[in-house]
């Protein structure tokens, strides 16, 4: 136990055999179970969760018959610490990248009550632009950004940290079955809790980084996959938090915004066909629209930005 919590550290793990040990055994003392989930591993993962399973109770084996994605193997451990009255659920990955020494920083403000979620931030460090990849580092940055805008959490950094830790009251109310079960499971979770108006906080971590580390996040999946995935869940999250449960106008200024940006490339595009297929001049009544169109959408939608940033400044 932890502060009186009881904690469980979620190990989602997939063809993990030579990193899994480690993993387990390098746990803190004051975790109550370890939940390893082994995401159709096709290697002796789970053989070797069973040889330290014989050695202590902490351990929990959860197999699923095949691969669903890392996603869905964090899903099978909050719902296992959810109907096991655990107090705080952590994540730490398989593959020994998340350091155990910063387990208590990372569960603290949770335990204490502070916030609901924290989550651990490996851009914060001065030397994290040295020690992360640069493809890595620059990925993040592009994914956090969008994370911002589609999470409502604008002070959140590092969106793709899967180094995490929940309260008892989130495992209750967030649909665990709904969650998106790829590597955009940090992101899609974030905007999840944004609707429950859930207090998170960024927790400075190490990075860690092997030489022989390949990443999973491959540049299709983050260049098609999870931005289209954060573009849906900011609409439901427009419709769930802003409509739905409690209105605010920024839906408005937003809606403002997209339709007078789809009214400007209605525009420009009859801007390239005078220019490319007609030798008149550009009609100037239909250039004005067009600037006047993208003038206005970009205002509304920074507005929408800014009632957004304002109305979830107090969850932090």
């Amino acid at each position: 136990m932890y502060r009186r919590k009881r904690i469980s550290v979620i190990v989602p793990a997939y063809n993990e055999e030579k990193n899994i040990s480690g993993v387990v055994k390098t746990m803190p003392k004051f975790v109550d179970k370890i939940v390893v989930v082994d995401d159709g591993s096709n290697d002796s993962t789970s053989k070797k969760v069973k040889r330290l399973q014989k050695k202590t109770t902490k351990i929990i084996l959860i197999r699923h018959a095949k691969n669903k994605g890392v996603g869905a193997a964090i899903a099978s451990g909050y719902k296992w610490s959810r109907d096991n009255n655990i107090d705080i659920a952590a994540v730490m990955s398989g593959d020994g990248q998340a350091l155990p020494d910063e387990l208590s920083k990372i569960i603290d403000p949770v335990a204490k009550g502070k916030v609901d979620y924290t989550k651990a931030n490996r851009l914060l460090g001065k030397d994290s632009f040295k020690l992360i990849p640069k493809n890595r580092f620059i990925g993040n940055s592009i994914l956090s950004f969008l994370t911002k805008i589609a999470s409502g959490y604008w002070h959140i950094m590092d969106s793709q940290a899967g180094y995490t830790a929940i309260n008892k009251r989130m495992l209750s109310l967030i649909e665990w079955d709904k969650m998106y079960k790829q590597y955009g499971q940090p992101n899609d979770l974030l905007v999840r809790l944004n609707v429950y108006n859930a207090r998170v906080r960024d927790i400075e971590s190490t990075p860690c980084y092997r030489s022989q580390d390949v990443s999973g996040i491959k540049i299709r999946t983050v260049m098609f996959t999870i931005p289209f995935m954060l573009a849906r869940m900011f609409f439901w999250r427009m419709k769930e938090k802003y409509i739905l449960r409690d209105f605010h106008p920024l839906v408005l200024f937003y809606f403002a915004g997209f339709f007078t940006a789809f009214l400007s490339f209605i525009l420009f595009g009859r801007l390239l066909y005078y220019f490319i297929f007609t030798e008149s001049d550009l009609p100037k009544i239909n250039f004005l629209a067009w600037m006047l169109t993208v003038l206005m959408s970009t205002q509304f939608i920074l507005f929408a930005m800014w009632f957004d940033m304002e109305y979830n400044k107090n969850l932090r």
